[in-house]
């Protein structure tokens, strides 16, 4: 074997390959039929102040291997964060005594040879942040004293964090496919409060990249946070109604996650889903399209392969309303005789076609008189039947325009009613995440309150 540094100082992405070889030549001496391993090792720096004092100041260093043998159809694996020889040799030898006492499984194994990334794209994933903690301590300060200065109102404050995260990910396979990429992400978030007694309201906001250079300035965090803490003071209930509701962008995002939940493998072949053999099915209204771009440069989601090896590709998920296929694994895929679609690991960058232009303000325009929500709470989501109720906060809007805020009601009714009555798609896409949508607009929906 060639000797590594094997230190808490950063290896490169050729020293974990390193490791890699050396595991999956201990599984072919062992007598695997077939290995795959995966390192990977992660630095970051986070702060947390609160009423101008710091609260929290971490350093993380996390390393991990991962080794999965196969002996056939049996399988086996084990975990090491020591990546000295030995300590490789002796996770090696676990994971092979492991898969010589379980089960054959007809559909375990690698993906196929021949789906293998022969030549990753670089995606442009990884912008290290040289800041120091004092540093990051000073933008945490500045984005909570621009929130708590915002108005008088705002007299109280959960703190203003900045994260860095730094991460190197390689993986390879007994097919001969080694490969790995660096990512990073940073965070400035603000969290503050207003009102007193009953009617104390908090709100947030945050920004993130995979560039440092990309985020917002952390007075523009501070300021945003606190203005949507002060529209919030004063809410009112609701009477129990039907009327149209209006999902913001950060909380459309959690209803495309709802559906991909449900057209995931797993939930397929285990017959535990709502969309159960929907593929060609009409899921969503006809002007309704979702593609998946893992090629995105800088993109949160971006991956040039999945956690298999096997390369990324473009797709149309959703065409005309129409489900194409399910987001698949290898293993998800043979138990439902079919090939991976190189999600090993989730779905890469989703993004959701806007169908309605102006932002905003045309999407409150086009809910007219309804529910727009801000906020959700609680985890009454029922993947298997569809079922969705979740206790809400938001805004009650008439003829476009924002009447007053709303708190302490629920949102009832079927996701797959739900997908079906989606009115409009807005243009005000955030792009924080792994999906990217703008607020969606919800024909109808039951509002539980007085």
């Amino acid at each position: 074997m060639t000797a590594i540094a094997t230190s808490p100082a950063r290896l490169t992405q050729a020293d974990l390959e390193v490791i890699i070889e050396q595991a999956l030549e201990e599984a072919r001496t062992r007598g695997a039929t077939q290995a795959e391993a995966a390192v990977s090792q992660d630095t970051g720096l986070s702060v947390g102040v609160r009423l101008g004092e710091v609260e929290t100041l971490e350093h993380q260093r996390d390393r991990s291997m991962g080794i999965t043998v196969y002996f056939g159809k049996r399988k086996g694996s084990a975990g090491t964060s020591d990546f000295s020889p030995p300590a490789v040799r002796a996770t090696v030898a676990k994971a092979c005594s492991i898969a010589r006492f379980t089960a054959e499984d007809a559909c375990a194994g690698l993906a196929d040879s021949e789906l293998m990334a022969k030549a990753p794209p670089d995606l442009d994933l990884s912008h290290p942040w040289s800041i120091t903690a004092d540093r990051a301590i000073d933008l945490a300060k500045a984005c909570e004293a621009a929130a708590m200065a915002f108005d008088p109102r705002i007299n109280n404050s959960e703190g203003a964090s900045v994260a860095s995260h730094r991460g190197l990910h390689v993986y390879g396979n007994t097919h001969g496919f080694v490969g790995g990429y660096p990512t990073t992400s940073h965070t400035v978030s603000c969290v503050v409060l207003a009102g007193t007694g009953e009617d104390m309201q908090r709100d947030y906001w945050y920004s993130s990249s995979r560039d440092w250079r990309e985020l917002q300035e952390p007075e523009i965090i501070g300021r945003e946070s606190a203005r949507r803490t002060i529209a919030r003071l004063d809410p009112r209930k609701l009477a129990t109604r039907r009327a149209p509701v209006l999902f913001v962008p950060e909380l459309a995002r959690g209803l495309i996650g709802h559906f991909v939940a449900a057209i995931r493998g797993s939930s397929q072949y285990r017959q535990s889903s709502f969309l159960l053999d929907s593929v060609g099915q009409q899921i969503f209204p006809a002007q309704f399209s979702i593609s998946e771009r893992p090629h995105l440069l800088k993109a949160m989601g971006s991956a040039p392969f999945d956690d298999e090896g096997v390369a990324t590709r473009d797709r149309e998920l959703i065409a005309g309303g129409v489900l194409t296929g399910y987001v698949l694994s290898s293993y998800s895929a043979r138990k439902l005789g079919l090939q991976t679609t190189g999600n090993a690991g989730g779905s890469h960058n989703l993004l959701v076609a806007p169908n309605t232009t102006g932002g905003a303000a045309a999407m409150l325009a086009r809910l007219g008189t309804g529910l727009m929500v801000t906020e959700l709470m609680g985890q009454g989501v029922n993947t298997v039947t569809g079922d969705y109720s979740r206790g809400a906060a938001g805004f009650w809007v008439e003829n476009g325009a924002i009447q007053y805020p709303v708190a302490e009601i629920t949102i009832a009714g079927n996701l797959r009613d739900m997908f079906k009555g989606i009115a409009a798609v807005g243009d005000d896409v955030d792009v924080r995440g792994g999906t990217r949508v703008g607020s969606i607009l919800l024909e109808e929906l039951t509002i539980a309150g007085e």
